[in-house]
């Protein structure tokens, strides 16, 4: 037995031939599992989908605000794909009905008990090397939203009840909410 055995190497194809209704997303060919969101998750992501699609149809902007399951290959190879809560995709060129083929302008993930040490740091790094612009971290249990906006090299926090600047739309800014991270 080879004592220096390698790490298999999963591809978009091992994402594609899971079991029906399995989610997991594909990060330099590490699968990780996705467990179902809760009921706050989600009532947080819809709110944010619904205010964003409004600011974006109030000035009849050409960007797409999409949000999971929806697959993102990242870096356009075959062993990175995400399914980001939300993203925002200006350059419709990157969407077919696969998907968006490179980087969203601004990804929103919304964290949950298991995905935490995925949201912090293995994807704030794919994010912010990909090109995504801007990267929000929405941390429920915290009330705490974290700002990476990576074109500026700028990181800042905010809690739920303070309104959060939106880098890539000027004069666009969002209040998550107080006790029950209500939008």
């Amino acid at each position: 037995m080879d004592a220096l055995r390698k790490d298999e190497i999963y591809t978009i194809d091992d994402i594609y031939a899971l079991p029906e209704g399995k989610r997991a997303e594909l990060i330099d060919g590490k699968i990780y599992y996705m467990a179902p969101p809760s009921w706050k998750h989600q009532k947080i992501s819809g709110k944010l989908y619904q205010l964003i699609a409004n600011h974006i149809d109030s000035r009849n902007g050409k960007c797409e605000v999409l949000a999971a399951p929806f697959a993102v290959f990242l870096n356009n190879d075959d062993i990175n794909y995400v399914e980001p809560d939300i993203s925002v995709i200006c350059d419709l060129s990157k969407l077919d009905d696969k998907g968006c083929h490179g980087a969203p302008d601004w990804v929103i993930e919304i964290v949950s008990p298991s995905s935490k040490p995925r949201d912090y740091m293995t994807k704030l790094f794919k994010y912010c090397t990909a090109g995504v612009r801007e990267y929000w971290i929405v941390d429920p249990d915290k009330q705490m939203i974290m700002v990476y906006g990576f074109e500026k090299d700028m990181v800042e926090q905010y809690n739920f009840e303070e309104n959060v600047p939106v880098g890539i739309y000027e004069g666009f800014a969002i209040k998550i909410g107080q006790d029950k991270g209500e939008v």
